[in-house]
C-alpha cells in the first residue's frame, strides 16, 4: 500500500514512511492509494468473529506487508484490551461507548496502535528517536501519553490549551512523566495544532525526526474504522439500516467509518454533530468552506475550528457536494441544547451520557426523522468522569471515581507554559 499526499505535491510513499512522517513535505495529509473492500463472506458470518480477528481484516490491507502478520496481529491484540459495548438508551437508539480503555476515551485505540507500529518500526533503530509531537482540545493528549509512555526510542510533547482542558483530562498528560511531556499554550486548540503543522515544515527542526499523533497521522486515524465493524456485529440481527451519529471535532472518528462504509460496511447514514464549532454544518448549507477561530464550549474536545479531516472526507466523495450529502449530515448545537440533552437522557432513560455523546445524540434524533426505520447508534467519545464538572451540577448526582482516573488525581501537574512558536521550538531544542 502507497499513501499519497492530499495536496499532491510529495512524492508517494510507504505505509511506515507515512507514519513516522505524519504530516507530506507539501504540507498535505496521507491518504491511502486504494480502498479495496472486502469480501460479503466477511460481513455475511462477521457475528462468528472476535474483534481481534474483524480488526486485523479490516486494517490489512492498509499496512500490507510491512509487519508481519503475526507482529499485526500482536499489536492489534494489545490495542484491543478492553470491551467496546453497544448499549440501548431508548427505543431504537443506542450508545456505542468507547471509554473503556486505560484513558477512558475513544483515542485510546489509536494510541495504543501507532505507538505498537512506531515502536516496531524503531525496533532496531539504537540511537535514533522520533518526537511525537502532539496537539490536544482534551483527550488526545492523555490517550496518547498512556500509548506512548516509556515506548523505545519514542519521546513525546503534547501541546495544550491552556484552561480549556478539564481538569482530569490535564492531569493526565502532565503527570506521567519518563518520556512525555506537556507544553500548556496560551490560546486556543487551532493555535496549538498551527504549531504543531509549523514544526512539521521546519527544516531546522529535522534532526529531532517529528511526527504526529493527531489523528493526521494515519496509523492514530485509521484504526477508529474498528468501533463500527464492532457495532455493526452488535447489531446485525435487527436487520435494519444503521444511522451513526459521531460528535465531531477533527473528524477523525467519522472520516474512519467512512472508510469502513467504502469497505462495504451496511452503514445508510453518517451524522457529523458538532458543537458551535459549525465550520463543517456551513459547508453544508451554503457550499463554502470557511473556518473560523475555535469557540470554547462545555464539549471541549470538539472544539475544532479547522477540522483537519474534513479533506479525507473530500477526497473519498471526489469533492462532489452532491455525493457527499447522500450520505451525510451535519447539525450544529450550542451549550444549553446539549446541557438540556443530557438531563433528557438522564430523566428519561437513566443512562449517563457527557457532553460529546450528548451533542452526538441531539443530531442522531434528527436524522432519524430521515431513517424512521433505521436503528441508531451514537458515539459515547469519553467517560462522563472526565466531565464532572459538567455533569454532576447537570443531573444532580455523584459520579464514582474509577480506578483508571483514581490514579492521576494525586499525582502533580508538570508542564511548561509557552505562548508562541518560538517557545515551542525552543524548548523541542
Amino acid at each position: 500500500m502507497k499513501y499519497y499526499s492530499l495536496n499532491h505535491n510529495a512524492p508517494k510513499v510507504s505505509f511506515q514512511e507515512a507514519v513516522i512522517q505524519g504530516l507530506a513535505s507539501d504540507k498535505g495529509l496521507y491518504f491511502p492509494e486504494s480502498i479495496t473492500a472486502l469480501p460479503q463472506s466477511f460481513f455475511d458470518t462477521i457475528e462468528n468473529l472476535s474483534n481481534e480477528e474483524i480488526a486485523f481484516e479490516a486494517i490489512q490491507q492498509f499496512v500490507g506487508d510491512e509487519i508481519p502478520t503475526e507482529t499485526l496481529k500482536q499489536i492489534i491484540s494489545e490495542t484491543l484490551c478492553f470491551d467496546f459495548p453497544v448499549v440501548p438508551v431508548e427505543n431504537g437508539i443506542y450508545s456505542l461507548e468507547l471509554f473503556h480503555g486505560p484513558t477512558m476515551a475513544f483515542k485510546d485505540v489509536g494510541a495504543r496502535f501507532m505507538s505498537r507500529c512506531l515502536g516496531y518500526f524503531n525496533k532496531d533503530k539504537k540511537d535514533n528517536t522520533n518526537t511525537v509531537l502532539v496537539a490536544t482540545s482534551g483527550d488526545t493528549g492523555g490517550a496518547v501519553a498512556s500509548g506512548f509512555l516509556a515506548v523505545q526510542g519514542v519521546e513525546v510533547v503534547i501541546l495544550y490549551p491552556s484552561g480549556k482542558v478539564s481538569d482530569i483530562q490535564e492531569r493526565q498528560l502532565t503527570t506521567l512523566g519518563q518520556n512525555i511531556k506537556a507544553l500548556e499554550v496560551d490560546g486556543v486548540f487551532d493555535d496549538c495544532q498551527d504549531m504543531v503543522k509549523k514544526a512539521f515544515l521546519d527544516e531546522s527542526l529535522k534532526h529531532k525526526n517529528l511526527t504526529s499523533a493527531n489523528s493526521i497521522n494515519i496509523a492514530r486515524w485509521l484504526p477508529q474504522m474498528f468501533y463500527f465493524f464492532f457495532a455493526y456485529k452488535a447489531l446485525k440481527f435487527h436487520n435494519k439500516p444503521l444511522v451513526f451519529s459521531c460528535p465531531s471535532g477533527n473528524f477523525g472518528n467519522i472520516c474512519a467509518g467512512i472508510i469502513a462504509k467504502k469497505m462495504g460496511l451496511n452503514i445508510e447514514h453518517f451524522v457529523a454533530s458538532t458543537n458551535v464549532n459549525d465550520t463543517v454544518p456551513r459547508f453544508l448549507t451554503n457550499g463554502i468552506y470557511d473556518p473560523k477561530p475555535s469557540i470554547a464550549t462545555i464539549s471541549n474536545a470538539m472544539d475544532v475550528g479547522n477540522p483537519s479531516n474534513f479533506i479525507r472526507i473530500q477526497e473519498m466523495y471526489g469533492n462532489d457536494l452532491a455525493q457527499f450529502k447522500k450520505d451525510f449530515s451535519s447539525y450544529t448545537y450550542n451549550d444549553e441544547e446539549t446541557l438540556e440533552a443530557l438531563k433528557n437522557i438522564y430523566k428519561t432513560d437513566g443512562y449517563i451520557a457527557e457532553p460529546h455523546g450528548a451533542v452526538g445524540y441531539l443530531g442522531l434524533k434528527k436524522e432519524l426523522e430521515n431513517y424512521p426505520n433505521a436503528i441508531g447508534v451514537f458515539l459515547e467519545t469519553a467517560h462522563p468522569i472526565k466531565f464532572l464538572d459538567v455533569v454532576e451540577p447537570a443531573l444532580g448526582i455523584k459520579l464514582p471515581i474509577p480506578t483508571q482516573i483514581e490514579s492521576v488525581l494525586n499525582k502533580d501537574k508538570v508542564s511548561t507554559k509557552i505562548k508562541t512558536y518560538d517557545e515551542m521550538k525552543a524548548f523541542l531544542g
